[in-house]
């Protein structure tokens, strides 16, 4: 196989089906007050006694809040990932494939973030983003996190987002702006995570030892900060439950750990498969919630 065929394929994908949120989504659809945000059985506080202590109308509203949550954390993350992406092409080849495909994932990531950013302005809730220690952080990363590191944990955040996404996507009791925002996002991610993974290989081809343990620790510790914020805490106000108290029931819910490690799955399988996540390593891992 030449090394210019997956991003080739990728590039034929990308010609036959593509979208546009601007038009695609109905973004004046009203909100059905009776329809989830998400998934009650994936928020952070489901099962809990604090769930339970929630009429359904603030369950409701926490939904709503929690995917706006995990929308912008989504968003500040495309950003990161667009940045990095852009660096790794500076010296690459303009004529050919490789460079192609990735400024098109550039360009479908840009779409991606303004779908994300309409998407919680229609539900008229806060973009909390990740907590400002993160996003502070997330500027350090994104100047230290180069090679395989940078695509792997590219591949992380994605596959995350497309685990949960599928399963949202079709349930019913789910706002259809939500499930619509996920069709598309699923789609289009399904070959940013083709390419991700080839990268992976290929930049970890002749990698010194050295390196490789860089690496590894770069990729645990900024998949645990993308994974860790996720739900920022002051989504909990939204419903007069006070944000620290419910960040520790959240952290300690098994019912929420699951999900974590039900969305980490298969990067996390990935990752093992091709050493970059090593016994070292799995500490970092679990702090992630992703390791289970």
């Amino acid at each position: 196989m030449s090394p210019t065929s997956v991003p080739e394929r990728l590039l034929r994908s990308s010609a036959r089906q593509s979208y546009d949120p601007e038009v695609d989504i109905d973004w004046d659809a009203p909100v059905d007050p009776t329809l989830w945000g998400m998934q009650p059985e994936r928020m952070s506080l489901y099962g809990t006694d604090l769930w339970r202590g929630l009429t359904e109308e603030q369950r409701i509203t926490l939904s709503q809040h929690e995917v706006a949550s995990i929308a912008s954390v989504g968003l500040w993350f495309e950003l990161l990932l667009m940045q990095m992406m852009l660096r790794d092409l500076y010296d690459d080849d303009p004529t050919g494939a490789h460079m192609h495909y990735a400024l098109t994932e550039v360009a479908d990531e840009c779409r991606h973030s303004t779908m994300f950013g309409k998407s919680i302005a229609h539900f008229g809730v806060p973009a909390y983003g990740p907590p400002q220690r993160i996003h502070t952080l997330g500027r350090l990363f994104n100047h230290v996190v180069r090679g395989p590191s940078a695509y792997a944990s590219i591949l992380v955040a994605e596959e995350l987002l497309d685990t949960w996404q599928r399963d949202l996507m079709k349930d019913e009791r789910v706002q259809p702006v939500t499930r619509m925002v996920a069709r598309i996002h699923v789609l289009e991610e399904a070959r940013h995570m083709t390419f991700a993974r080839e990268e992976v290989k290929r930049q970890l081809e002749g990698i010194s030892r050295r390196q490789l343990i860089l690496q590894q620790t770069l990729t645990a510790q900024t998949c645990v900060m993308v994974a860790r914020s996720l739900v920022n805490p002051l989504v909990y106000e939204s419903v007069g439950i006070d944000p620290r108290e419910a960040r520790r029931r959240a952290l300690g819910n098994p019912y929420y750990r699951e999900t974590m490690r039900w969305m980490g799955e298969k990067p996390l399988a990935f990752l093992r498969e091709n050493g970059l996540l090593p016994k070292s390593q799995e500490r970092a891992w679990r702090a992630s919630l992703l390791l289970g």
